[in-house]
């Protein structure tokens, strides 16, 4: 047989079809690749075993820097490991890391677009310490604010809900800190749709408070804070301590025959002079600090007032939560006009 007839038999075999036959395999390819081999061992090209595990402070340092991650799922993540390891640690133990250390890595997640790691934020918050927070309000206040003057009605309401905490465990710092009377009022007015002259200047329509069918439960939140706000910074009595109160006595009488004693014992926070502002910029009305409850009240009855019983007034024909929550401002107010300075 030449070649030229070998040639066009072999052509003819691609184009022959293959008669199966009952029982038999079928013929694999030319290019099969047998893949049923298991392999026993796993070789790494690079690795590092070391038998000493990350120190606890090492490893909360390590989630201190991951809340700045691009991941929601990485920064909450982040926010429960702080929140265990500060929770589990031994009583009266120091915190791994300061809390000035770790606040500057908190506050910016107040705006955080996530509702899973401002929820746990709050948590993380509630378990630091309470005494550690005083000092650090001013430090708060601008983040918050920022938040409840945000556009998204999650992240306003988040705000006002760590405010509230706050208010909780340092409420006589927060009204009397530096722009944290005034300013923050102006924000709930705004919030509230409440507003005085200076918010409506650049917001005029009542906000809106997220997802409709909600019964306004937002709205209650936000007036339940509205009051503890209020009354923290208008109903505390400033030359009686919280045992006194419950006893009765006043300093002035624990000090008999010495008069004006309160005025010269030494102050118990720290820079008990700065409102004074002697080394800072000028600050407007709006910076100012109010330390005493009269200048507080005194300026919610020139500025603010007359738009809170006028909200307050629209809110309770609304009825339900609502109008119940707003009677708790209303209480607060009435409370502020019958206070009576200590003996």
């Amino acid at each position: 047989m030449g070649s030229s007839q070998k040639r066009k038999n072999e052509k003819k075999k691609d184009f022959q079809k293959a008669k199966l036959k009952v029982g038999k395999a079928k013929p694999k390819a030319a290019n099969f690749t047998d893949t049923s081999f298991k392999s026993k061992s796993i070789v790494l090209n690079q690795q590092s075993l070391s038998a000493a595990a990350p120190s606890a402070t090492a490893q909360f340092s390590h989630s201190l820097s991951l809340l700045g991650s691009k991941s929601d799922t990485q920064r909450k993540e982040a926010l429960s490991n702080l929140t265990t390891a500060i929770a589990s640690r031994p009583v009266h133990s120091p915190l791994p890391q300061p809390v000035s250390v770790i606040l500057p890595s908190l506050l910016p997640l107040i705006l955080d677009g996530s509702n899973g790691v401002r929820t746990q934020l709050l948590k993380l918050l509630k378990v630091l310490p309470e005494a550690d927070m005083e000092g650090h309000a001013s430090l708060m206040l601008p983040y918050i604010r920022a938040g409840m003057t945000h556009l998204a009605a999650d992240i306003r309401l988040s705000a006002v809900e760590i405010l509230s905490w706050l208010v909780s465990v340092a409420g006589q710092e927060v009204v009397s800190c530096a722009g944290g009377w005034i300013k923050t009022l102006n924000c709930f007015l705004s919030i509230l749709g409440w507003h005085t002259e200076e918010s409506a200047k650049w917001s005029s329509n009542r906000a809106s408070f997220g997802k409709a069918g909600s019964d306004g439960k937002p709205m209650v939140k936000i007036l339940q804070a509205l009051a503890d706000f209020l009354r923290a910074g208008m109903c505390d009595l400033d030359l009686m301590t919280v045992a006194e109160q419950e006893q009765g006595v006043s300093i002035c009488d624990l000090s008999f025959p010495l008069l004006h004693t309160a005025q010269h014992l030494l102050p118990t926070k720290s820079s008990p002079f700065a409102y004074l502002n002697l080394f800072g910029q000028p600050k407007d009305e709006e910076g100012e600090m109010y330390e005493s409850t009269e200048d507080r009240v005194r300026i919610f009855a020139q500025r603010f007032q007359q738009p809170v019983q006028r909200g307050v007034e629209a809110a309770k024909k609304d009825g339900g939560e609502v109008g119940r929550a707003s009677t708790g401002v209303t209480k607060v107010m009435k409370e502020s006009k019958n206070r009576q300075a200590p003996p």
